[in-house]
């Protein structure tokens, strides 16, 4: 009995701390939505790691809320499709596009007269890999805004497939942006990125519990502004940006991490600068948009089938417990229509997803 009950223990604590392998099927498509939470929490550990382990991150606190649309290059416009769509070299032929926070636009918007609005970057996820193949952004200049598209020069790689326990991969990445005839200006960025799979176990977060693969990215980048100044002429001005890290906890099938945590280096100290994990809908964030939207659920209480109504067409449909647990993601709904025969009795949180937004209703299942 005793060497049973071992066995049992041990048999638990593999399966608990299982090691998963992460390929792109695990990450977000075009046209997909994920709802991210952000948080503040300066002493948050993102320093512990490695084999077996068990991170609780079940105490954060939401005080923002995101939901993230990966676009179609078609959206962007017809320019800039011509740059990253169907037209584009194959290797610049991006998936999606999203909202970029990687350029330092506080430092150049300093230096130059111009404004920099609705910078995005463009992404191409193929079975191999995950890369960075460009921007667009809108320059505005003496009351006049145009949009422009950047290819990299240099095509960077935050993600090679499969992950893994124990794997790096090391990328570059170099992006030249001419500002003219805008503004007589360029801006030149040189990322350098090291992947290290370095950990795996259980993450718990107020999304739930989930088998986990821990990834960190450690950013270096050197920026530089070319521009001409008074009494010195043309000249090449060094940015001052600061080496970042990101740490991120992921999982099969959930298209973003369950937690990300980004650093920055200040004045030799490793300081939290952003907390942002996947999360239920939360209608204390929601934006206008998203309450206006309106969901039919019947009948309610359900017994089997459940009938959905909205004002647009259905993407996916999760169904959650009421403490934040996806027990449920269901990704074609026929005739509005879904199975819920397989629930326990009590109450859930039904949230559909649509093109731009996503609706939430409580249901209760007989």
């Amino acid at each position: 009995m005793k060497y049973c009950s071992i066995l049992a223990y041990l048999t638990f604590n593999f399966i608990t701390n299982a090691q998963i392998t992460l390929t792109s099927v695990d990450f977000a498509a075009v046209n997909d939505t994920v709802r991210m939470s952000q948080a503040i929490d300066p002493t948050i550990d993102f320093s512990t790691t490695g084999a077996g382990q068990t991170w609780d991150f079940s105490g954060l606190t939401p005080n923002a809320q995101e939901l993230k649309y990966f676009q179609p290059v078609a959206n962007a416009g017809a320019f800039v499709n011509f740059i990253f769509g169907t037209f584009a070299p194959v290797k610049y032929q991006a998936s999606y596009f999203l909202p970029s926070t990687d350029l330092p636009l506080q430092q150049i918007t300093a230096i130059l007269p111009i404004g920099i609005q609705d910078v995005f970057q463009f992404s191409r996820k193929t079975a191999d890999s995950l890369t960075s193949v460009g921007y667009a952004m809108t320059v505005s200049f003496n009351g006049s805004a145009t949009t422009i598209p950047i290819q990299s020069d240099t095509i960077e790689t935050p993600y090679d497939f499969p992950l893994a326990f124990g794997n790096t991969h090391f990328s570059r990445g170099a992006t030249s942006v001419d500002f003219n005839p805008i503004y007589n200006a360029k801006w030149n960025q040189h990322r350098i990125r090291l992947t290290t799979v370095d950990g795996y176990g259980t993450i718990t977060t107020p999304f739930g519990t989930f088998d986990a693969l821990r990834i960190r990215h450690d950013i270096d980048e050197i920026d530089s502004l070319y521009t001409e100044l008074p009494f010195i002429g043309g000249t090449w001005i060094p940015l001052d940006i600061p080496a970042s890290h990101q740490y991120e906890w992921w999982t099969n099938g959930q298209k973003e991490p369950i937690l990300r945590i980004s650093t920055s280096d200040v004045f030799g100290n490793e300081t939290v600068t952003a907390i942002e994990y996947r999360d239920i809908f939360r209608p204390e964030f929601a934006s206008v948009a998203e309450l206006s939207n309106k969901i039919i659920c019947y009948p309610n209480p359900v017994d089997q089938l459940l009938t959905l109504t909205t004002e647009v067409p259905i993407k996916a449909v999760y169904i959650y417990s009421t403490d934040g647990k996806l027990i449920e993601s269901i990704g074609a709904v026929v005739d509005n229509k879904v199975d819920l025969s397989f629930l326990p009795s009590g109450n859930y949180f039904v949230s559909v997803f649509t093109e731009n937004s996503v609706i939430n209703q409580q249901i209760i299942k007989k």
